[in-house]
């Protein structure tokens, strides 16, 4: 039987620029996940404390412009569609904004600290302009959820490389444009990702198409907001996509801090141009991109919960076995490095693909199109969770007694031991009891399918 051109496959072209636009995300918050936290306190001399709370405070921002940017998107009416015009549109402010934050001026800690707060919401807030209209085109690419599926196994391999590119480049890249001056190395390193991310995702709103054309939007911010929160498989997976976030940017937030003062890094080449962090950062995002790749065969074995609760779970066992292994113990840390984010690219490839099937499931309940508010949800987790997991390694270096640049006492190595293993294992290990309690299951989605086709043909 002949496809229609809206249920036909996805060509290999469309699914490459799709998830060409999250490397370019991932040149950014790959960048700031790694080394935003280590730039404020040990670059540009914020205390931990008050950079912590400078990443949780700017949060109440994004629970108003994380749905408000959704709403927008899903009313925004062009003629190219609902969701692609923001990535042609806001790519350049989206560079700018990220300079910004890595500009260090010199000022006093009073107007470090109020210079962090103010560009970081304002990255935060082109971040939510682009990426939230990009997370919603997945919904409409293609009514098709195994097509959907490979689109978001594409995102995530780039996204993969993406964050592969910084953990492997960023860190050498600042020595290499700064010599001895860091914060100049930090700030060049920043203008090399910022013009390739526009370069990216315009090659993005170039290659894809939105094939689902859904009716004009009329109905109120109330009704919308309405129907959303009725949706307990999305209330399920915005919170435990949070979980995951938090846990996993805890732990990379924390890897700098691991290596240079548990495990002794001392910026020596270990691999090729790369020391011990850049490595181990490197190889573990290997797995993610291995991950990613297997997550849609395993989607055929598993159903995507069952799969969701398995991964979160052996994730967080292999991270409370790392906290007991030596630091002399360096290639048995990158192994267990490695096969924890082996199974987060299976949970955030599953994570993104579940989100539009929320959005599915909200069509064939309410009737209405709501994809921009549905994935802004992915979007507030991605950024409340990066926030939150960037924040409370902060606090705990604070708390233990940590002091930048100076031998760390053992109270201090185990708070840095505590937020680089068992923290993230305990938010691994919630966001797997949490999928516990989602209902879209395999023949529920199947159905859906089958009656939203129906309707669309009418």
């Amino acid at each position: 039987m002949k496809l229609s051109p809206a249920t036909e496959r996805l060509s290999l072209k469309e699914k490459i620029g799709y998830g060409l636009g999250d490397m370019a995300s991932n040149f950014y918050m790959g960048f700031f996940g790694l080394f935003l936290l280590y730039y404020y306190t040990d670059v540009w001399g914020i205390s931990p404390a008050a950079a912590a709370t400078m990443l949780l405070v700017t949060k109440i921002v994004d629970a108003i412009s994380d749905p408000a940017m959704g709403l927008i998107a899903d009313r925004t009416q062009s003629r190219w569609g609902k969701y692609r015009p923001y990535l042609l549109w806001t790519a350049i402010p989206y560079a700018l904004l990220g300079y910004l934050l890595f500009m260090g001026p010199d000022l006093s800690d009073f107007g470090k600290l109020a210079f962090a707060y103010v560009s970081y919401t304002l990255v935060m807030l082109a971040y939510t302009a682009i990426n939230v209209p990009y997370s919603a085109l997945l919904a409409v690419i293609s009514p098709v959820a195994e097509e959907r599926t490979k689109a978001t196994q594409f995102r995530f391999v780039f996204a993969s490389l993406g964050t592969l590119s910084v953990g492997a480049m960023a860190k050498p890249l600042v020595n290499f444009f700064g010599g001895e001056d860091e914060l100049l190395g930090f700030r060049l390193t920043i203008v090399l990702f910022a013009v390739l991310s526009v370069l990216i995702f315009w090659i993005t709103f170039a290659t894809t198409r939105e094939r689902i054309q859904p009716k004009v939007h009329n109905s109120s911010v109330r009704d919308d907001m309405s129907a959303l929160l009725k949706n307990g498989s999305w209330i399920v997976l915005m919170f435990t996509g949070i979980l995951v976030v938090v846990g996993l940017i805890a732990r990379f937030a924390s890897l700098a801090f691991y290596t240079k003062y548990y495990m002794g890094e001392d910026d020596a080449r270990y691999f090729l141009w790369m020391d011990k962090t850049s490595f181990i950062v490197s190889f573990g995002l290997v797995g993610q991109l291995v991950g990613a790749l297997v997550t849609p065969m395993l989607a055929r074995s598993w159903d995507k919960k069952h799969l969701m609760i398995m991964a979160n779970v052996l994730h967080a066992a292999l991270l409370v076995f790392s906290f007991f292994v030596s630091p002399e113990s360096y290639a048995l840390t990158v192994v267990l490095h490695s096969l924890g984010i082996f199974t987060f690219g299976v949970v955030i490839t599953l994570l993104f693909a579940m989100y539009t099937d929320c959005a599915e499931f909200g069509e064939w309940k309410t009737g209405k199109n709501t994809a921009g508010l549905t994935v802004s949800a992915s979007m507030f987790s991605l950024k409340f969770g990066s926030a939150v997991g960037g924040a409370l390694p902060g606090f705990i270096l604070a708390w233990f007694g940590f002091v930048a640049n100076e031998q760390q006492s053992e109270t201090s190595l185990l708070g840095i031991r505590l937020m680089t293993n068992a923290l993230p294992a305990l938010f691994f290990m919630l966001g797997g009891m949490l999928m516990i309690f989602y209902r879209i299951d395999r023949e529920t989605l199947s159905r859906i399918e089958d009656e939203l086709s129906e309707r669309r043909a009418e």
